[in-house]
């Protein structure tokens, strides 16, 4: 079995009805704020359950029981070499697809500590400025045309 990640991954813009954005501040990169993000477990997990996985294990949310929407963006970016070990040699690239999730506004957050060190909560615009990766950042910024209500 691998030991090596997987380079697709899910980006979960997690928002509340009045376009406030999770943000979580990651612990292996202090400064370096983001969205929920993670990889697929096996090549076979659908992206659905990966989004509800990751944001279960990331912020203790159960996506069930709230609006999770496929937004249907995909990006391909490189991935940063600081990172590049977690995957097979040779690989440079990740296969990301994005979704919203929307929750209410007192939803309770625990962080997975060994992966975020805090969060907070921010206005879309202002979130998508204080997001390190460029794909997090333009999904937020697509946030107001891109929900279902």
């Amino acid at each position: 079995m691998s030991t090596h990640k997987i380079p697709e991954s899910v980006l979960v813009v997690i928002y509340t009805a009045a376009l406030d954005v999770l943000l979580l501040e990651r612990a292996d990169k202090a400064g370096f704020w983001q969205s929920v993000t993670g990889s697929k477990d096996t090549v076979n997990e659908a992206w659905q359950s990966t989004a509800i996985r990751e944001v279960a294990e990331e912020t203790g949310i159960d996506a069930l029981q709230y609006d999770l929407q496929d937004w249907g963006l995909t990006n391909i970016y490189e991935i940063y070499p600081v990172w590049r070990h977690r995957y097979a040699p040779g690989v440079t690239k990740n296969t990301e697809h994005v979704f919203g999730l929307c929750v209410s506004s007192d939803v309770a957050i625990r962080l997975a500590p060994r992966e975020h060190l805090q969060y907070l909560w921010l206005p879309w615009q202002e979130a998508a400025d204080k997001c390190f990766s460029a794909s997090n950042a333009e999904a937020i910024l697509q946030l107001p045309k891109l929900i279902k209500v």
